[in-house]
């Protein structure tokens, strides 16, 4: 369970009691019990467990991709999925960043217009949103390579620009399932400093989901998920510890 002191700001993020149940035949499975989260301000929390646990089933209740059976998810105050289809997606595209184990870009567009895409679909005009891929590309090191397209980028370069394009819309908070789980070691380490660097220059909340115990301690909280429900686990490195380059 996650208190939130009346006396603290709101939670950017928040799960109420969150169950969710899948039908399977004349048997029902209850993936997850009662969850309660709350998530502040620029904080960054993982979450871990067994494979099957149930967390990226979490990820995506959290995000508005999937409906929980019962409970509530708060983003900013309000119930997300209280929300019409239109209004949600709306709501994803202005405050969520999504960043996945594999990096999902579009095939047949660049670098660039890959990063530049979430902005592009809420109307941002061509030349802004260019601009504004361009500028976090650079950032992710990127610069020389903002006309290649994903077959033309290493595995560590496309989680990169996966990275980018979480973050051009400037989003509240971004949620990443595995995000390192497809790359080598070096590169692992290298995103995942990038994450921690961009959570502390643009103050954007982070939750990522990892089977690395390496890097859940290098986050603010960290959460177990076991038999459905979510436990906090200990307390973990200070803020600050994203320093360095991630080249």
């Amino acid at each position: 369970m996650s208190e939130w002191s009346a006396e603290a700001p709101q939670p950017v993020l928040e799960a109420r009691e969150v169950g969710r149940n899948f039908v399977q035949g004349p048997s029902t499975l209850e993936v997850l019990r009662g969850v309660a989260l709350a998530v502040g301000s620029a904080e960054r929390l993982a979450i871990i467990g067994a494979s099957g646990s149930g967390k990226t089933t979490l990820l995506q209740i959290l995000g508005g991709l999937d409906r929980p059976t019962r409970g509530q998810v708060l983003i900013d105050g309000r119930d997300i999925h209280s929300l019409s289809e239109r209004e949600r997606a709306a709501l994803r595209n202005r405050t969520l960043g999504f960043v996945y184990q594999f990096h999902h870009l579009l095939p047949e567009f660049s670098a660039l217009e890959n990063v530049a895409m979430p902005l592009l679909v809420r109307r941002t005009k061509v030349a802004e949103a260019r601009a504004r891929a361009r500028e976090l590309l650079e950032r992710v090191g990127l610069g020389a390579r903002l006309s290649h397209r994903p077959h033309q980028l290493s595995g560590g370069e496309r989680q990169r620009a996966a990275v980018a394009r979480a973050l051009v819309t400037q989003p509240k908070i971004v949620l990443a399932d595995e995000p390192t789980g497809n790359l080598d070691g070096a590169n692992a380490e290298a995103v995942f400093k990038l994450m921690l660097e961009l959570n502390h220059e643009r103050g954007t909340s982070l939750i990522v989901v990892t089977h690395d115990p390496r890097l859940a301690a290098r986050m603010d909280r960290v959460y177990e998920l076991d038999d459905g429900r979510l436990r906090e686990r200990t307390a973990t490195a200070p803020r600050g510890g994203a320093s360095g380059s991630a080249a």
